[in-house]
């Protein structure tokens, strides 16, 4: 065992191996008896392709690059296939990234497009694609700009011909149903045919806020007719709506403070816990209907497992297995379900469960060790004391080299990690980018703050109009806790996080002396700009919820923001930023810079071509790490070996 200062200890984990294991296996399906899913390819541009696992267990990409199978329907996406079974083979329709046009694909033929480009604004897009060759349709949810402003813009279901007819005259897309929300999700089709089901809410409302549960008739030429809302309401956010094999209508509603799950209004299963959660992207699954009449689950506080759940007696068996963390990516083909799970030793994994023997087992995208284990960092769950002695869930992750250790005496520097969102969290599993600083010696602790979704209604609501105060405070309460108790060195401690967690990191520092340095990802940094124009149609009333109405509280949007309080900001930080990011502009991170010319302050901004919200590129996230870990570096006087030095100014 060596005795080396923390920040210095050699690690095998590096930047080049954290960048290639980032992302994961999402949007599973099944094709006939195969299981397909996207994955991520970080090496080749961060486009994601789709996979197909064949019969015998082999494995081959569908499409070949360029193709990158992903949404832009509000931005965050959503799921971007959906394929049939035909007399030919498999009938793919896939959303194409650099175009958003659909597409049609049978193996061994080229792709074909199934909807034509727009001049006006973002353009068409689609999600969720819905195959349906009996009518000679694919179902899916059309998001359609009518002018060049990021909000003028309508989103509504549709019926795209799968003859091309449509690939050169948007007059051929069919409407589903008159448009009559803001945001819609694509409709789903009860076993009979008769009726489809689909999610609607409004601005400014966000999905987890309130939603509608709405249903349908179909009638025989495929119209929706008697349309009519049947659950959900401005208070009440329906997750995820199914339906059952016999026909009921299964949806989980947070009515009660947390999202359950109801059969036709019937709730199956009342527990304190989650069997849902915040929408961020459309298509996402929670729950899938099996053939029995049970009903695969994802559930937990803090987290979500797998388990099948019993309607008639509302009892809920977990898959057996390492995995303590389930994507919304649910599957289910007779009674096998397949889902993405991850832990806290291994990354996320395509897992199939047998609903009749209980057992699960990987059978794509399997964990492989990059590294001994032994670097893996060792998580605690911890739970903090906040201000007015609220509760502040917590994930630490210490430390941890199976050969090095520190002097006698000396303290860990410690990183708080703030997740985006904010209505989001930190899940328990494997990153190798934690793995990066902490066997190296900088300990990190990723915060649940309040607003975190997976701890019910009430947690989420703290956020309410609180945004840049409950958060920042939770942040602080965890750092001052840690060093109060010995564990991180109080001289040393820094604030990161991205997105909603870059907007925590920046107004930590400006609002608190806790931090000696701070890293901002791709932030929001000026309230007043961001909810005026500056960011896309589906955030873009969302701080009417965390902050207030602007029309109401002005003065609030400018007291909060980190851009209009530069002068406040006297610790040194690394601003990171996509230059294609249209969720949280370069411009953010250019005001805020000029405000802060002339002050002195060590920062650096580094800035990625091609890049949008959410680094995708293995070469940009091999340069992010690797500055960041030398700002830290710099600001805490550690010495890691064989990383460049980031140059900062003043």
């Amino acid at each position: 065992m060596r005795t080396l200062s923390y920040g210095s200890w050699p690690s095998p984990v590096d930047a080049a191996l954290a960048a290639a294991h980032d992302g994961r296996p999402d949007d599973v399906g099944f094709v006939g008896d195969e299981v397909w899913w996207t994955a991520p390819r970080p090496t080749e541009g961060g486009r994601r392709t789709l996979v197909r696992r064949h019969a015998d267990g082999t494995e081959e990409p569908v499409l070949p690059a360029p193709w990158n199978v992903r949404s832009r329907v509000i931005e965050y996406g959503g799921r971007p296939w959906g394929a049939a079974t035909t007399d030919a083979g498999p009938l793919l329709v896939f959303v194409n990234f650099a175009d958003q046009r659909l597409y049609a694909f049978t193996p061994g033929d080229e792709p074909r497009p199934l909807t034509p480009l727009s001049p006006v604004g973002g353009g068409l897009r689609w999600v969720e694609p819905d195959p349906r060759p009996e009518r000679g349709e694919v179902w899916c949810v059309l998001e359609e700009f009518t002018g060049e402003g990021p909000t003028e813009l309508r989103r509504v279901p549709v019926a795209v011909p799968l003859d091309g007819s449509a690939a050169d005259d948007r007059g051929a897309v069919r409407e589903l149903t008159p448009e009559r929300h803001r945001f819609v999700t694509g409709p789903r089709l009860s076993p009979d045919g008769r009726r489809a089901a689909w999610l609607a809410w409004d601005h400014p409302r966000m999905p987890w806020d309130g939603t509608e549960l709405i249903v349908a008739d179909v009638g025989d030429e495929g119209t929706f007719q008697d349309v009519r809302t049947v659950a959900g309401g401005p208070e009440e956010s329906i997750a995820q709506a199914d339906w059952a094999p016999d026909g009921a209508l299964l949806y989980a509603s947070d009515r009660t403070g947390w999202w359950t799950l109801y059969r036709d209004g019937r709730p199956l299963c009342a527990r304190e816990e989650e069997f849902g959660g915040p929408l961020w992207k459309l298509g996402q699954r929670w729950f899938a209907p099996l053939d029995s009449g049970l009903v695969a689950v994802l559930h937990g506080r803090g987290a979500a497992v797998l388990g099948i759940l019993d309607p008639e007696t509302g009892d809920v068996v977990d898959a057996a297995g390492p995995w303590t963390e389930f994507a919304p990516a649910l599957a289910v083909h007779g009674e096998r379900v397949v889902g993405v799970g991850a832990g806290p030793h291994s990354g996320y994994e395509v897992v199939e469960l047998d609903a009749r023997t209980g057992r699960a087992r990987v059978i794509g995208a399997p964990h492989e060790d990059a590294v001994d284990p032994a670097y893996y960092p060792q998580p605690r769950i911890r739970t903090f004391t906040g201000p007015d002695g609220r509760e502040i869930h917590a994930h630490l992750y210490p430390p941890h080299h199976p050969d090095c250790r520190a002097p006698d005496g000396e303290l860990p520097p410690y990183v708080i990690w703030a997740h985006g969102g904010p209505t989001s969290r930190s899940p328990l599993v494997l990153d190798l980018e934690i793995a990066y600083f902490t066997s190296r010696g900088i300990g990190v602790a990723e915060v649940n703050y309040g607003g975190s979704s997976g701890h019910g209604r009430e947690y989420r609501n703290r956020l309410r109009e609180q945004w840049g105060v409950v958060d920042v405070e939770d942040c602080a309460a965890v750092a001052l806790a840690l060093a109060e108790e010995g564990t991180a060195d109080r001289q040393r401690l820094a604030v990161r996080g991205g997105s909603a967690g870059g907007w925590t990191s920046a107004a930590s520092l400006a609002t608190t002396d806790v931090y000696a340095c701070g890293t901002i990802i791709y932030p929001i940094l000026d309230l007043t700009g961001w909810g005026t124009g500056e960011t896309h149609d589906f955030e873009s009333r969302y701080l009417e919820g965390l902050i207030g109405p602007y029309a109401e509280v002005p003065e609030r949007y400018t007291e909060r923001s980190p851009a209009e309080h530069a002068e406040r900001v006297t610790a040194p930080f690394l601003l990171l930023q996509g230059l294609d990011d249209v969720i949280c502009p370069p411009v953010q991170c250019e005001r805020f810079l000029d405000r802060m010319a002339g002050r002195g302050v060590p920062h650096a901004y580094l800035t990625f071509e091609g890049e949008g919200h959410g680094f995708r590129r293995a070469e940009t996230m091999v340069r992010a790490l690797e500055a960041e870990l030398s700002f830290y570096a710099q600001i805490f006087g550690l010495t890691p070996p064989g990383v460049p030095t980031l140059e900062l100014t003043r």
